[in-house]
């Protein structure tokens, strides 16, 4: 793949309309187009040490993320678990995890590397495996740390988005709540012979009496001098 090509995936999987799941496919399917020797790969995304999203190029991978969620033993475990990378160079030798190798095995899948990168409260893990003993490993495959990065950028952007929309979400109903709490004030100043001060602890005590927050007291109020109803204390 050209130099452009890579910058046109790049591009495509930072964008923020792909969604979590989308982006994690991309993802997979370029670090097997992009590293050389990468026969298979999946890619997963975890929010506070719990699986949250989960991607393979391949059923078999994927299985393998099935095993290790059901034994808790393997390289994608201790890689969430030390947050760290995990390389298995063969896994006809592996004795750290003896069933997920063999099934690795099952598979024709004979070494892996699986790397982390970090955005709390977010964990994301890129597994690659290769056909060939040796192929893989975590201080000899630039290619994959640079598609990491490419992952690692996409949900840290996406989690800042998300969390910039929330709190824009926030501001905006504190402020319409304002204004609503604001107009009722002017209502009750106005018919009660009272100030602001007075207004507020009159819609605090009606909220607390009624069981009601007090925007909902006070859009009670404004409903009731716009049907022509007095506007002091509710009934």
């Amino acid at each position: 793949m050209t130099v452009e090509d890579l910058g046109h995936e790049a591009t495509e999987l930072v964008s923020l309309s792909n969604g979590e799941a989308k982006s994690l496919n991309k993802l997979a399917e370029m670090a097997v187009r992009q590293v050389p020797g990468c026969a298979a790969a999946h890619a997963t995304l975890w929010r506070d040490g719990e699986l949250a999203v989960m991607a393979a190029t391949h059923p078999d991978p994927a299985e393998l993320v099935d095993l290790e969620i059901k034994t808790g033993a393997g390289p994608l475990a201790v890689a969430v678990a030390e947050r760290k990378p995990v390389s298995c160079p063969d896994a006809v030798f592996e004795d750290r995890w003896p069933e997920w190798a063999e099934e690795a095995l099952r598979r024709g899948l004979r070494s892996s590397v699986h790397l982390v990168r970090q955005f709390p409260p977010m964990t994301l893990v890129l597994a690659l495996f290769a056909v060939r003993p040796g192929v893989l490993d975590a201080d000899g495959v630039p290619m994959a740390e640079m598609v990491a990065g490419f992952g690692s950028t996409v949900f840290a952007n996406t989690l800042a988005y998300g969390e910039a929309q929330r709190t824009a979400t926030q501001l905006k109903d504190s402020v319409a709540a304002r204004a609503v709490t604001d107009q009722a004030k002017g209502i009750l100043m106005h018919a009660l012979g009272c100030d602001a001060d007075q207004a507020l602890k009159h819609l605090r005590r009606e909220s607390q009496r009624r069981h009601l927050k007090v925007t909902e007291v006070a859009a009670r109020i404004i409903e009731s001098r716009a049907a022509g109803g007095r506007a002091g204390p509710l009934a």
